[in-house]
């Protein structure tokens, strides 16, 4: 799911530690994070290549290391900020240089890059600092590319998921989300990143990209996927567990198996050319 920018500059404490709770979960199993979560489209990463002035690419809230590993390929020198050292860790055991923390309290040191780039991670940080942040550290005419999946199962299987949250973990803030959400929420949201980056004055007007793809899913393959996501990564095991039976058993129902709409979305700015 993409949790979008806030209407306010910046987020209240009580948000920030919401999200920081949330987003410090996924290192919990950051090998299966690594080994299961899907790369992004050739042509997002060709586009972004392409765009910017240079090969020299800051990836903040790198993981570990999934889109970094890409850009490099693609013939880039990547840094990684990543607040979770575990998550560091394994980017690390793929030969990325990473340093350990929030983007918004990350020492630059006088560095500059072509590109600062966040795969599936923007909506971890304050829109507001990072954006700011994220001009502070980008050479003249350097892009900013922010962006990320948006997942669609079948509706049976979404709904499985959505009814065993809402009965298993009642106090959830996902349990308040349909078991599916249009793609235009998901764009809106990433219009209120774009107004944000806008609103700094240190941008040209911001892009919106859209890249659409499939991916067939076994049962196996699907349930090994949903612990990685927000929704179960600071569950107790036997919660996840009775989230899964119930998945499980309407991917079952389809067959065992099913084919995945998936769209990456992103937002990109280009930094005007001042000193």
């Amino acid at each position: 799911m993409v949790t979008s920018a806030q209407e306010q500059p910046g987020w209240s404490p009580a948000e920030l530690h919401r999200k920081r709770r949330v987003a410090e979960s996924f290192g919990a199993d950051a090998q299966r994070y690594d080994r299961i979560r899907p790369g992004y489209p050739d042509a997002l990463v060709a586009r972004i290549v392409s765009s910017s002035p240079g090969p020299d690419v800051l990836d903040v809230g790198c993981g570990t290391g999934i889109a970094a590993r890409q850009f490099r390929t693609a013939g880039c020198t990547v840094l990684g900020v990543e607040p979770d050292a575990r998550m560091a860790d394994v980017a690390r055991s793929h030969g990325l240089r990473v340093e350990v923390a929030t983007f918004e309290a990350w020492a630059p040191a006088g560095r500059t890059f072509d590109a600062v780039i966040a795969a599936q991670s923007w909506h971890w940080i304050d829109p507001v600092a990072g954006a700011v942040k994220a001009a502070q550290v980008l050479r003249p005419n350097g892009l900013l590319a922010i962006f990320g999946h948006v997942f669609e199962p079948p509706v049976e299987v979404a709904e499985a998921l959505a009814d065993a949250v809402r009965r298993l973990v009642p106090d959830s803030p996902f349990g308040t989300l349909p078991a599916r959400r249009p793609l235009e929420m998901y764009q809106a949201g990433y219009a209120k990143i774009a107004g944000t980056i806008r609103e700094t004055g240190r941008f040209h007007e911001p892009e919106q990209w859209r890249f659409d793809w499939e991916r067939s899913y076994t049962r196996d393959q699907w349930l090994a996927l949903l612990p990685t996501t927000g929704v179960l990564t600071h569950l107790p095991p036997d919660t996840t567990a009775g989230i899964l039976r119930a998945v499980g058993a309407a991917v079952d129902a389809l067959g065992g198996h099913f084919t995945a709409r998936h769209t990456t979305l992103a937002t990109a700015a280009v930094r005007v050319d001042t000193a």
